[in-house]
């Protein structure tokens, strides 16, 4: 980066036995400082570019390894990429937080909450997770109440690192219906107006440019 999300210039052909078949390789994204690496979103941003012409603003593609993309006049300007599905995930099932997390169900109000605490004290992270077990313990904090603050926490506390991100931009998200909802929750709280934009919808409109791309090159 900067660069365009799917450039046909750095494209590699690869040679096939069937002569019928055309196969190209189209590379992921790098940033060496500070460094970062993205493999496959950058065909979903070039799908959501494609669908929404002429945006210039933030991409947030939440997910394992959730992406914060400033797009400019058509190219990735820089990108930052967060473990924040990854760690809800080993939080929840593989640390000693697995005990309050078994169910069903969701809490919104628990959700609010935790991700205005982390926002404005994201030092406290730690603790703050401990605090889920120990309630647990102590005064029988339901399962839905510990899942909704749990990713409340560690969403919040992506976003008060994101905050050059998304403070004063459009904001454009794209991923999992349920997931992206989140997310949009959370950024209007903080008074952003994100749009949504159904990852399925990007995925398709970037293969197809991926797939022009790969026809370019073939030439």
């Amino acid at each position: 980066v900067p660069c365009l999300p799917l450039d046909p210039e750095p494209c590699v052909l690869v040679r096939t036995v069937e002569r019928r078949i055309t196969v190209a390789i189209v590379p992921g994204l790098r940033q060496n400082i500070p460094a970062d690496v993205m493999g496959g979103e950058e065909t979903q941003i070039s799908g959501a570019l494609a669908l929404t012409p002429g945006f210039d603003g933030v991409f947030c593609l939440p997910g394992t390894h959730s992406k914060w993309g400033h797009v400019s006049a058509g190219e990735v300007i820089s990108f930052q990429t967060f473990m924040t599905g990854e760690m809800f995930a080993l939080l929840s099932t593989q640390s000693v937080l697995r005990h309050g997390m078994i169910g069903d169900g969701w809490d919104d109000a628990a959700f609010d909450a935790a991700l205005s605490d982390a926002l404005s004290r994201p030092e406290k992270i730690a603790a703050n997770l401990f605090s889920l077990r120990a309630e647990g313990l102590l005064t029988g904090l339901a399962a839905p109440a510990a899942r909704a603050r749990l990713s409340g926490l560690l969403i919040g506390v992506e976003l008060a690192a994101a905050k050059p991100y998304w403070l004063g931009q459009p904001i454009a998200i794209i991923g999992a219906d349920a997931l992206s909802a989140t997310y949009a929750r959370a950024l209007t709280a903080q008074g952003n107006t994100p749009i949504v934009i159904p990852a399925s919808d990007t995925v398709l409109a970037g293969l197809t440019l991926a797939h022009k791309t790969m026809m370019e090159v073939a030439r």
